[in-house]
């Protein structure tokens, strides 16, 4: 071989050593999407009932709950399953439950009703009473009564109290008392408390509304009245927190009236039914899919503090 075949063959081999190999293609870095789901459950006195049978579905299908909140009614429901206490014993206690077991009649300037009776009644139901105790993390709203403003009790302190606070429909139970504020039912500010679980960490909000009653279910007294004349304006107002659910469940009670009690395992089923409905779409959110770490929330951060 002449020198200039040498000098080829030595510049090729350099090349060769000095072009560092093909690099793969780096791929996007992605996370499995695991969404935190948050449940707010609306008011609707005994008709709260009904959310013992959503919950019933999500506990048979093992979908997690990463909280819970509750105004009215479904503030008991929220603060019971919070505690603890088996979906059993919830539903024992609701389908047993009567007025009087946590109202007095004792006519006053500020309402028909007392609710000293439902601090024992809710002592016999929960399994612990302070919110850092509470199994899953717990919301609980209500209303001042001077400003018109949510009130919203979590992470710590006494939860008898604000339950009570959250219980007081206008009118017909006293307000409560709390600090400097005067409080009563919390679904007078917020029906359903979505925003609420959206601001305890919730990325997938599922909220729980009882609809208003029938047209056919007509008011036979003064607090029937009244309670249908609430209705309407929430059912005005429902697009403040509709905007910030993305699920919404809404179990058919509209024969059931205001202190239906008695129609207790009625109203569960319906819970139940309208949950199983709204599997699918939940079922999805647990998928094990792929997505881009940017994409985990569900709603824009910005949205919250409207």
């Amino acid at each position: 071989m002449d020198a200039a075949g040498l000098m080829r063959r030595l510049r090729s081999a350099i090349r060769r050593w000095s072009t560092p190999p093909p690099q793969a293609t780096p791929e996007l870095a992605f996370a499995p999407v695991v969404p935190k789901i948050g449940l707010a459950l609306g008011g609707g006195f005994a008709r709260g009932v009904a959310h013992v049978g959503v919950l019933n579905v999500l506990e048979r299908e093992n979908i997690p709950v990463y909280c819970i909140a509750g105004v009215s009614a479904g503030s008991i429901v929220a603060s019971a399953y919070a505690s603890g206490a088996s979906l059993e014993d919830i539903a024992k206690v609701a389908c047993a439950m009567r007025f009087t077991d946590v109202a007095r009649w004792s006519i006053c300037r500020l309402g028909l009703v007392g609710s000293e009776r439902m601090a024992a009644f809710l002592k016999r139901l929960l399994k612990t009473f302070r919110f850092e105790d509470m199994k899953i993390p717990l919301g609980v709203l209500a209303t001042d009564v001077g400003t018109g403003e949510p009130v919203i009790f979590s992470d710590k302190g006494d939860v008898i109290v604000p339950i009570r606070a959250s219980c007081s429909y206008p009118g017909l139970f006293q307000p409560i008392r709390h600090h400097d504020r005067l409080l009563v039912d919390g679904a007078m500010s917020v029906e359903v408390p979505a925003l609420l679980a959206r601001k305890m960490g919730a990325t997938h909000v599922i909220s729980v509304a009882l609809p208003m009653q029938a047209p056919a279910v007509a008011p036979s007294n003064m607090l029937q009245v009244v309670n249908r004349c609430f209705q309407i304006l929430q059912h005005r107002a429902e697009d403040t927190w509709r905007r910030h659910s993305d699920l919404i469940i809404s179990p058919d009670v509209t024969h059931v009236e205001w202190d239906g009690f008695k129609s207790g395992s009625e109203m569960i089923r319906a819970g139940e039914l309208a949950a199983e409905a709204a599997l699918p779409q939940i079922k999805k959110w647990l998928e094990p899919a792929k997505s881009p770490a940017r994409e985990l929330n569900s709603l824009p951060t910005q949205q919250l503090a409207s």
